[in-house]
């Protein structure tokens, strides 16, 4: 049975006190819409429209090249007139209505009312504190006949504890000539969406509801406060899934994961370390406290040392990085290397067993297997116009305090003395040096500090 996703998304979200649109404020890393947006396509590969209001085009500039269709509501007259918004969109045999402020909302629980057989559907969950919500409203047999909304409920009707999450789904057709025949006759003067529910009963529809599995699901985003709270509860549930895997976390509570984060058997997480975009960690990887780990593949055994930024990189087997290291794009760390403190590489390949370990550069340079970089070494890769590459081959020592001007090759052995300024190509196997002569000037003084008045 196809399926249209409407997903209203026109909310100016006061409360947020941010010119950003509500629904482009992120959560774990990405705007709340997109997990919203992800959630949809799991279900369908049918239509997504969505109604964006306040904002202007922020919100369809964020997703342009998304496939989606964006409709604008425009005054904002209630959640009813949104999706009348898209009805000329939808085309789909059953209609699925989410919202874009409420993304955790899960595949599992759509699919209760999104795959059901009856004309309408409704997501309804039974809170502890249901004030600002909605209330649920059954008959004697239980049968779902109306919501009420806060502002229009009488004494007995807010002490209800079955709120309405807003998310329904419905026959096209029939959601269709529902739109058509609400009124705004309430307190806020708004056409509601809820108010379908007792037209599907007038039309002797029966109304199926499901709940989701977990409260958060329906949690939506009103304020900086409960965008903070629910990505908190976002990065629990990953840390329980993360436990449940076999991997060690050091404090559950203090783990940020803004993506897919991939881990083997034994691995080993500190405190307050992020990770961002596709991260996989092989078996037995230990990741230090402090670390910020993004779109890289980290393999079995490796170190990943405190206070270390790994960047789309490669770290190989039993490698060792940091502390205080900087690993960014287009590096790969061959097996048992070592990039130590205050040690950074760009789009550096730096070979099998080879150091690079204390306050060094190497950007655009291939390093062949066992070399030995000392402490204070550059790469000097970039003329102000152009980007040259440093070819530093198997065995070389390269001694602390040198820099190396690319274009330039430093061959197979060859050792570089302390303090050089390398130019031109170093032979294999040879020592080459560049440093002026050591001088002692005697006599010399050195100046005083003249007291005032002098």
């Amino acid at each position: 049975m196809s399926l249209d996703v409407v997903i209203l998304a026109a909310g100016k979200g006061t409360r947020m006190f941010s010119s950003l649109p509500k629904v482009l404020h992120p959560l774990a890393g990405r705007p709340l819409l997109r997990h919203v947006v992800d959630t949809a396509r799991s279900l369908t590969s049918g239509r997504i429209i969505v109604v964006y209001g306040h904002g202007g085009q922020q919100v369809p500039l964020a997703f342009a090249g998304d496939g989606l269709v964006f409709v604008v509501q425009e005054p904002q007259l209630g959640t009813g007139h949104a999706v009348q918004q898209a009805v000329p969109h939808l085309s789909g045999e059953r209609t699925l209505v989410l919202y874009g402020d409420v993304p955790l909302i899960s595949r599992d629980t759509l699919s209760k009312v999104s795959s059901h057989a009856s004309d309408l559907g409704v997501i309804t969950a039974i809170v502890d504190a249901p004030a600002g919500y909605g209330r649920v409203v059954r008959d004697a047999a239980g049968r779902m006949v109306r919501i009420v909304e806060e502002r229009d409920a009488n004494a007995s009707e807010k002490a209800i504890g079955e709120i309405n999450t807003g998310i329904l789904c419905a026959s096209t057709a029939r959601l269709k000539q529902w739109l058509g025949g609400l009124r705004n006759d309430n307190a806020q003067g708004e056409f509601y969406l809820t108010d379908v529910i007792a037209r599907a009963v007038a039309d002797g529809v029966a109304v199926h509801t499901a709940q989701p599995a977990a409260q958060w699901e329906i949690l939506g985003v009103n304020s900086k406060r409960q965008l903070a709270e629910l990505e908190r509860t976002y990065q629990r549930q990953h840390a329980e899934q993360l436990l449940s895997r076999g991997v060690m976390l050091a404090d559950p509570e203090r783990i940020d994961v803004r993506g897919q984060l991939q881990c083997g058997q034994d691995v080993s997480i500190d405190v307050n370390c992020v990770f961002e975009g596709d991260v996989v960690l092989g078996d037995g990887v230990m990741v230090g406290a402090h670390c910020l780990i993004k779109d890289s593949k980290v393999e079995a055994d490796a170190r990943i040392l405190p206070f270390c930024h790994v960047d789309g990189a490669q770290v190989g087997p039993a490698a060792r990085v940091g502390p205080y290291a900087r690993i960014r794009p287009g590096s790969v760390l061959a097996a048992n290397s070592h990039v130590g403190n205050f040690v950074e590489t760009k789009n550096t390949q730096l070979g099998e067993n080879s150091k690079a370990n204390h306050l060094s550069y190497l950007g655009d340079t291939t390093v062949g297997r066992g070399v030995n970089i000392g402490a204070g070494t550059i790469t000097c890769n970039y003329d102000g116009v152009n980007k040259a590459r440093t070819v530093i081959e198997d065995g070389a020592f390269i001694g602390s305090d040198t820099q190396l001007v690319a274009p330039v090759t430093v061959g197979k052995d060859a050792t570089i003395g302390a303090g050089s300024t390398v130019t031109r190509d170093a032979p294999a196997g040879e020592l080459t040096v560049s440093r002026a002569r050591q001088t002692t000037v005697k006599g010399w003084k050195r100046p005083v500090k003249k007291k005032i008045g002098e």
